[in-house]
């Protein structure tokens, strides 16, 4: 048994021989643990929560002896965020911004691209515009207090989704191309073409027609050489793969202007010129046909410290300057990071978010980056590189550069760069200061604890008490110390409960003083405040619990035997579960700490008749009390027992109604009864009758149509079909259902008290919510109900010049207002996509559907179903998201064409809606035989993805 079971059973062990008339104030001490020995410092491995004497363990270890005054703050010391001396500033990553970091970086390395941007002045500078932000950053970069900074006014200014990773050579991409038509609107001509001088070179494709020599030239501009590194080992492979020849022939030969007819050709890429800064994108990412998806190339290219491009170009030579790295197997997933070669110094260091390494020596030292992040072990060994080269399998970007000049400071932003650096030295001066209070208090409190602690134990002297989980707090230095709060632990009589001393301990009334003068609270809780009257119920409850067992066999004998002499009424389901009743109750007794604002078993009267369930029942006899709080008239529900068993019962449930033989049942029950019979009566003589009247309106039988108007009858009536279905229920059970008053015809008119109907659209589907009535059956309805508003829909003959004719009308006539209302909201239910379902066929050149097996599709966005003899699947087949019709279909997004009624879908910012594609529609799916676009890109997605999720850009 555990320890605090042992003092629960211990301290309430004297009730067993000592009546609750008979209790001394030993046996309220014992109640209360009062003299229980108070346990030594190193006996106990936890504070004894059922000993109240128990004072070890609470926390109390941490101040007795000396302390570390470190240990009295959790605030780290803000010069370990100062930059240190002839460091670079790192960048915050704020969720998945890791590759704009690794391009910021480089960037900021190109010491001309720096100097220029410096120059992008501005009088009344606040940053706003991108180039605004990206110059401040910089500025930061260079001059910045800090050991790094945060990006985030550059990262919102681009309006990037700082929780999802991007395309990084996109990224690149897009950014410069940002960059330079921002620049170029500029009056400063060296900004205007500062992108253009740093990163741009020309090249132009080369067709030669094989037939007649003719040369034709396409200039191009490059800002960076895109390389395929699949099959190649190193980068003059990849160079030489990208200049080489290409033979134009079979279907894919050149229509030459001088021959006028297609011919065999041979084009090449022919260099023009190349920029200071060259960029080489080494292709790991590439599209995969066969999944629609990204994959990255995982293959090992060796590159060189020096780059000469003579033997493509010129006479050119670059000193490689960075190095940009991708760690991670997906396409989709890993982080970024870059080695960057100081300028200045020639040192490399490696950019990774806010950590900056400087790399020993003068060389680069790529290490173990591309070990890092894989999950599954490469067959393909690392070769051996040679000196001068360098060889890894996860470098996506090369940046080369010749010779830099020195850049100069940004003089116009250093005000920027002061207010920042006067911003931190606040804040590490307020982290210096807070740490000293932090010190401080926690001295003060340690004086306090040490003083107060040894005075806590109550010997014989006066005590009181004080909450345990308050004395933890006080001993803890993280939490605030708030006032004593003992209200939590009074009983019913305002004293403390005896099950709430576990709760609390007892203290010297020394110490107690002490504590309460300098934090306040109450109210205090002394020896005084020992519950006499909660003793003593327990007590008796205990004593209850004990005999309980014996007195239930004793009830059961009893029960069974002939009543002699006076007799009383008890429920037969509370006879039952009168133990499980009684159990329940001694429980509550015992454990309950406030006043009961509700009702207990056998202390309080039902107010309302439990119909004898035994399984809701909760107080005992309810079961025989009916709503009055009379007995009740159920007489089978009830039982006679002896004055005896009542006797035994009476001593659990003292509160209970007692009903003696003699007792009446409710007067006012009976006479419910009575009024219950009579009324049901006239409900079933009202039922037949009115079924009798309208025998076919009931069972359905000789019902007029619409299709097929009656020949014997110009006019039929109409009522809602709520209305019949309501009587249909009366009928059938007239004493379980309220009888029908009126028709309720104003649910099929207006507010200005037209018809909602037209006789077409009652044919065409509209009918469903109405019931047709014979004229006699109307004359009928008019009697028995209260009819609010007559409807009616007559046929009216007529001959005219061309033949006889037939019309047909509404009485009242229809509202055309609300009718024209009442559709354009129906469209709009259909335009909601809810539970929609647009289908899609796809189609090859002679018409034909392909059979294919698609996935489900996600409810609210588009389902995807083929077509077999052009018609949809039937309802309940499921199909695809969007997203998935690659799969489903075997054709990637680049390769679909989408059209709807022969009008093809090629707005990507369209949606459904605007489109006019409602629920049911059929979309058509053709499949491009040839390849004439290139896989969509990101920031550069074809319609196919956004105009059936409208999520953004999937398959990427």
């Amino acid at each position: 048994m555990a320890p605090r079971l042992q003092l629960e059973k211990a301290a309430w062990r004297w009730v067993e021989s000592v009546k609750p008339e008979d209790i001394r104030q030993e046996h309220i001490e014992l109640a209360y643990r009062i003299s229980l020995a108070a346990c030594k410092r190193g006996t106990c491995r936890r504070n004894c929560k059922g000993n109240p004497n128990c004072l070890v363990g609470i926390g109390e270890q941490t101040w007795l002896g000396e302390i570390d005054e470190n240990s009295f703050h959790n605030i780290d010391d803000p010069n370990s965020e100062r930059r240190d001396k002839n460091t670079f500033v790192g960048l915050t990553n704020l969720g998945a911004t890791c590759y704009v970091n690794t391009f910021l970086q480089v960037w900021f390395h190109n010491l001309e691209l720096r100097r220029s941007l410096y120059q992008y002045y501005n009088s009344h500078y606040e940053p706003e515009s991108i180039c605004e932000h990206l110059q401040y950053l910089f500025a930061l970069l260079q001059n910045s207090n800090r050991k790094y900074i945060d990006p985030s006014g550059l990262v919102k200014a681009l309006g990037l989704d700082t929780g999802q990773q991007q395309d990084a050579q996109e990224f690149s991409k897009l950014f410069l191309s940002l960059l330079e038509d921002t620049l170029s609107k500029q009056k400063n001509p060296i900004l205007q073409n500062v992108i253009q001088q740093q990163f741009c070179g020309q090249f132009s494709y080369v067709t030669v027609c094989n037939q007649c020599g003719r040369s034709s030239a396409l200039p191009s501009r490059f800002y960076e050489l895109e390389l395929n590194i699949q099959g190649h080992k190193n980068l003059t492979e990849c160079v030489t793969e990208f200049l080489k020849d290409e033979k134009l022939d079979g279907d894919n030969r050149y229509f030459c202007e001088s021959c006028q007819s297609k011919q065999n050709a041979t084009r090449r890429i022919r260099l023009h010129s190349l920029p200071p800064t060259l960029n080489l994108q080494l292709m790991r990412f590439v599209f995969d046909r066969q999944t629609g998806h990204k994959k990255k190339l995982n293959t090992y290219i060796s590159f060189p410290e020096q780059l000469d491009m003579a033997p493509f170009f010129e006479k050119c030579v670059y000193e490689l300057s960075a190095v940009l790295i991708h760690r991670g197997i997906s396409a989709y997933s890993g982080h970024y990071i870059a080695h960057v070669k100081d300028a200045r110094t020639s040192d490399w260091y490696k950019f990774n978010d806010e950590e900056i390494e400087k790399m020993e020596g003068k060389k680069l030292q790529l290490g173990r980056e591309d070990d890092i992040a894989e999950t599954v072990k490469s067959q393909t060994r690392k070769p051996k590189c040679s000196k001068g080269y360098h060889c890894s399998r996860n470098a996506y970007m090369l940046v080369y550069k010749v010779q830099e000049e020195e850049t100069a400071d940004p003089a116009f932003l250093q005000r920027l760069v002061d207010q920042d650096n006067h911003k931190f030295e606040e804040w590490c001066s307020e982290m210096s200061d807070m740490r000293k209070q932090s010190v401080d208090k926690g001295k003060a409190k340690h004086e306090e604890v040490k003083e107060l602690y040894e005075l806590l134990p109550a010997r014989e002297e006066p005590y009181e008490f004080i909450p345990l989980d308050w004395l933890k707090k006080w001993l803890d230095d993280s939490t605030a110390t708030k006032k004593i709060d003992n209200s939590h632990f009074l009983c019913s009589h305002g004293k403390l409960h005896p099950d709430k001393v576990g709760d609390v301990k007892r203290v010297s009334q020394t110490a107690g003083q002490a504590l309460f003068e300098r934090y306040g609270g109450g109210p205090r809780l002394d020896g005084s405040t020992l519950c006499r009257e909660c003793v003593e119920q327990r007590c008796r409850v205990l004593r209850l619990k004990n005999q309980l067992h014996e007195d239930y066999k004793e009830v059961s004998n009893l029960v069974k035997r002939t009543i002699s002499g006076e007799g009383y009424w008890v429920g037969k389901a509370s006879l039952r579960s009168w133990r499980q009743l009684a159990l329940e109750q001694l429980e509550k007794d015992e454990h309950e700490s406030e006043p009961s604002n509700g009702q207990s078993n056998g202390n309080d009267c039902s107010p309302e008749v439990s119909e004898g369930n035994e399984e809701e029942m909760k107080t005992f006899n309810e079961d025989i009390v009916c709503s009055h709080g009379g007995l009740s008239i159920l007489d089978t529900e009830r039982k006679l027992v002896s004055s005896e068993v009542w006797t035994k019962l009476r001593a659990y449930f003292p509160k209970a109604l007692e009903f003696t033989q003699d007792q009446s049942p409710c007067p006012q029950c009976l006479t419910l009864e009575q009024e219950e019979k009579d009324n049901e009566a006239v409900s079933k003589m009202m039922a037949l009758d009115q079924k009798n009247q309208l025998l076919n309106l009931f069972h359905e039988k000789n019902r007029p149509t619409l299709t097929k108007w009656p020949q014997d009858t110009d006019i039929l009536y109409v009522v809602p079909l709520f209305f019949v279905d309501e009587w249909r229920k009366f009928i059938r059970r007239p004493t379980k259902s309220s009888p029908v008053s009126s028709v309720g015809n104003n649910l099929l008119v207006c507010p200005h008290g037209g018809f909602m109907f037209t006789y077409d659209s009652l044919i065409n589907g509209d009918a469903q919510h109405i019931v047709l009535l014979w004229p006699s059956e109307w004359e009928v309805i008019s009697k028995l109900f209260i009819v609010d508003q007559p409807i009616s829909i007559n046929c009216v003959k007529q001959t005219t010049p061309t033949g006889p004719t037939t019309k047909y009308t509404t009485q009242p006539d229809l509202c055309w207002e609300c009718r024209e209302g009442f559709l354009f909201q129906q469209q709009k239910d259909l335009r909601e996509y809810t539970q929609a379902t647009i289908y899609i066929r796809k189609i090859i050149e002679d018409k034909r559907m392909i059979k294919e097996a698609v996935p489900e599709l996600n409810a609210s966005s588009s389902e995807a179903e083929e077509e077999k003899e052009e018609q949809p699947k039937v309802a309940g087949e499921r199909d695809p998201d969007f997203s998935q019709i690659m799969h489903a279909f075997s054709v990637a997004p680049f390769d679909q064409n989408l059209s709807i009624d022969g009008k093809g879908l090629t707005d990507d910012s369209a949606t459904l809606g605007s489109l006019g594609v409602i629920p049911e529609s059929i979309i058509s799916l053709k499949v491009n035989t040839q390849v004439t676009r290139s896989p969509c890109m990101l920031f550069n997605c074809n319609v196919c993805a956004r105009v059936f999720t409208g999520t953004g850009l999937l398959g990427h």
